[in-house]
């Protein structure tokens, strides 16, 4: 087998049979001054593309970073939006207990008995509670009729009133922050 090798040719460094014709040249001397170029417009092209994938994902990264912020912009807003909504619902419905607690002093008189002052204690506890979230009650007595803050249920003429001036509140309007929960229904001088 040795002599089959032999009788090849020459044998390399690494045991490779140099061939008669074959380049002298190594694989790793410079490559002509044209491929040189080519390789160097190919790499100016790929660099080129990744700048501008880059930017683009740049782009994007901010876009989404926008997205985002007005994303959780809007939830903020629709999250007080519902608080002011729900409070508002428990506040009607608050309202309606005070008023029905209201009449029901106005039946028992000044009878001064203890299931009296009791129902009076339980009104003061709720008209607490509805000023300390910020709900007070409205009682136009006195004031220019306004249509968007009152509810007219009749007219009347009043001697030495204005006409269009409220002169007696049959149910008082309550407030929240400047929104109305319930316009006060009154009587308007004619």
């Amino acid at each position: 087998m040795t002599d089959e090798l032999r009788s090849a040719g020459p044998v390399g460094e690494e045991g490779e049979a140099l061939r008669a014709g074959a380049s002298s040249t190594s694989p790793s001397s410079p490559p002509p001054a044209e491929e040189a170029d080519q390789v160097e417009q190919d790499f100016d092209a790929l660099l080129a593309d990744a700048q501008r994938e880059k930017d683009e994902y740049l782009e994007l990264a901010k876009r989404t970073k926008a997205d985002f912020e007005n994303f959780r912009k809007r939830v903020a807003s629709d999250v007080q939006t519902a608080q002011a909504r729900g409070k508002s619902e428990v506040a009607r419905e608050v309202i309606d207990a005070v008023d029905n607690l209201e009449r029901a002093l106005e039946a028992s008189g000044d009878s001064g008995d203890s299931l009296t002052s009791g129902v009076e204690m339980v009104l003061g506890s709720l008209r607490e509670t509805l000023k300390k979230h910020g709900i007070e009650a409205v009682d136009p007595k006195g004031e220019k009729f306004d249509p968007n803050q009152h509810e007219a249920l009749s007219t009347m003429p009043v001697e030495g009133t204005e006409s269009g001036t409220v002169v007696e509140v049959m149910q008082k309007g309550y407030r929240m922050d400047q929104q109305l929960l319930r316009p006060a229904r009154v009587v308007v001088s004619a």
